[in-house]
């Protein structure tokens, strides 16, 4: 995807006053949403989500101060869905955030919903479904707001969009039925077919010697994170997560799930060859890797058309940029003085159903029967401050408004995992090495950044650490989740009541409520949908019982795979039990193949 754009903005701009208001506009956009087929890595056809019968997904382009209506429609027939615009910060209109079961409602096939969003954040981001991981299923685009006053308009003469994902030849339900199922105790997640480049492979990006182009990249997978790089290109990053950086040079990159980069590239000065794009996923998660499984995806900076597209290359020696070594352009200094500590653990478990399921603090996420928004809402403002309304199994947490919030989040898991928060982004203030262990600020005689990183989505190292900073000043229910979309399945999601008293303001649009009526979606009450006494969560949903004391995952697949062999077995004694005694002795191979008529007596 190419945007024409370079020294005109940055002329016209000091003209102008580069204020919003002088750019502002109201785009529409009328969203069909519905099945299509797609075949994008060319071995298998599948029904993916197209929108207005198209797929890929269009690009949505906006400039800072501009606003978006966009009406969706469910075309769908046999699921509901929803939108969310990743990494906008929603303020002041939570209920526009598309998680579905915390500021809204799925849309029921049949159904329509308007999203209302404000463009105030310039920079790289993405829409995708949040509910029953849709965008795996080919629900997501890309969406650019532009930026008159940007502090790198100037240097580039063009831009260019390219995504990046994994790609299954199954429809997400399906492997989540899968996945998350007593005959999968170890939770081996689903393996991708194929790696995409703007949902395709074998992209061609027509460039021209001697420019600079600003090349936006965000990973709109489930899955697998990416390792990326230009052959023979330099990159300098100038923006993650909508966050304007210092200029860093990069030879190659690691782009986790739903996170964002924007570099500078600038081409050589000659058509003598092409050149290769490479994204070769991270394999380090996948449990069992298939035969046969390419895990790069190749496009090229094409030159010249009339010349060979070359094999991609490895880098020698690679450094892949470690992003906590970022600088912020408006140098927010670190937020020192902490208002609220809050420590979540990590882990991956059993529970008594033999499935496993991922869990913070011991707690795993079940969806409520009221969206928690509308709790917050409708419970009482004094009584939505209490994080039991919420339900004992959404991992509720209560801020305070304007408090400095640190999250020290410790992975007891031995994989990777990327943590997107909703309506922020924050800082990142620590990150241990990979089995970096509990983070302990004494042991480890930590210094954080006077000016750390910012961005809205983080990975955490293997049996490693992090400690992130936001200043909650954005009423609202928002989500702290992993984007891996299988953990997310499993339950690795906390909820942030982020300034309860000072969201009483917010009213829902009559028809995101209509919505909630059409699928029989209770919109009053607590988790439960209690409204008389909203500290009676008696018949919310809850996950399945713990294991029993002592039993482990190693015990359920002996267990599970002892159960098996005796069932077998019982079916062998009670088959052979019913052969004709005189019968079981007898040679098969003399017996005729074709069953003849008996002669006439």
């Amino acid at each position: 995807m190419t945007v024409s754009r370079g020294g005109l903005l940055a002329t016209l701009c000091p003209l102008l006053l580069c204020s919003p208001g002088a750019w502002a506009k109201t785009i529409t956009r009328d969203f069909t949403v519905g099945w299509v087929l797609a075949n994008p890595d060319g071995a298998f056809e599948r029904p993916t989500i197209g929108i207005n019968g198209q797929w890929p997904l269009p690009l949505i382009t906006a400039t800072v101060g501009d606003r978006l209506k966009l009406n969706l429609h469910n075309a769908l027939g046999n699921a509901s869905t929803s939108l969310h615009f990743h990494g906008f910060f929603q303020n002041g209109t939570n209920y526009m955030d598309g998680a579905v079961g915390v500021t809204q409602c799925a849309v029921p096939p049949g159904e329509s919903f308007t999203y209302d969003i404000k463009f105030d954040q310039p920079g790289t981001y993405w829409y995708h479904a949040h509910n029953d991981g849709q965008y795996l299923d080919g629900l997501r685009g890309p969406v650019v707001v532009h930026d008159p006053a940007g502090p790198h308009e100037g240097k580039y003469d063009e831009e260019l969009v390219i995504t990046l994902s994994d790609w299954y030849h199954e429809q997400t339900a399906t492997l989540v039925d899968k996945f998350i199922n007593v005959e999968n105790p170890t939770g081996a997640e689903p393996v991708p077919q194929a790696a995409l480049m703007n949902d395709t492979q074998n992209l061609q990006v027509k460039v021209e010697p001697g420019k600079t182009y600003l090349v936006r990249m965000a990973n709109v997978g489930g899955f697998a994170s990416h390792y990326v790089w230009f052959q023979d290109h330099q990159m300098r990053i100038v923006e993650v997560d909508g966050v304007w950086t210092k200029e860093a040079k990069a030879d190659g990159l690691y782009i986790a799930p739903a996170q964002r980069y924007s570099v500078l590239l600038t081409t050589r000065g000659d058509t003598a060859q092409n050149f290769a794009i490479v994204a070769a996923m991270d394999q380090e998660l996948f449990d069992e890797i298939p035969e046969g499984l390419n895990p790069n995806v190749t496009g090229w900076l094409v030159y010249d058309e009339q010349k060979p597209l070359p094999d991609p290359a490895g880098l020698e020696d690679p450094e892949w940029f470690d992003d906590f070594d970022l600088v912020p352009f408006d140098r927010q200094e670190l937020l020192e003085h902490v208002d609220h500590s809050l420590t979540l653990e990590v882990k991956m478990d059993n529970l008594g159903d033999g499935a496993n399921y991922a869990f913070f603090n011991d707690k795993t996420y079940v969806g409520p029967k009221v969206p928690s928004l509308y709790s917050a809402l409708t419970v009482g403002g004094p009584n939505a401050t209490y994080p039991r309304v919420y339900g004992s199994s959404t991992s509720a947490h209560v801020l305070k408004h304007n408090d400095v919030v640190e999250i020290v989040l410790n992975n007891l898991d031995d994989g990777k995992h990327p943590f997107h928060l909703h309506g922020h982004n924050f800082q990142v203030v620590y990150r241990s090495d990979e089995d970096g262990g509990l983070y302990d600020e004494d042991a480890y005689d930590v210094v954080f950044p006077r000016i750390p990183m910012r961005r809205d989505t983080v990975f955490v190292e293997g049996n490693g650490n992090f400690v992130i900073r936001f200043r909650a000043d954005n009423p609202g229910v928002w989500l702290f989740h992993c984007h891996i979309e299988w953990h997310m399945d499993q339950g690795l999601i906390a909820t942030f009541i982020e300034a309860p008293t000072e969201l009483q303001a917010q009213k829902i649009p009559k028809g995101h409520l209509k919505v909630c009526h059409a699928a029989g979606v209770p919109v009053a009450g607590n988790a439960a949908g209690n409204t008389r006494n909203v500290f009676d969560l008696t018949g919310e949903n809850l996950p399945p019982s713990p294991l029993p004391e002592g039993f482990t995952a190693k015990g359920y697949i002996a267990l599970f795979f002892s159960t098996v062999a005796a069932i077998l077995g019982m079916l062998i004694i009670a088959w052979y039990g019913s052969i004709d005694a005189g019968a079981k002795e007898t040679n098969m191979e003399s017996q005729p193949l074709i069953c003849q008529e008996e002669d006439d007596e």
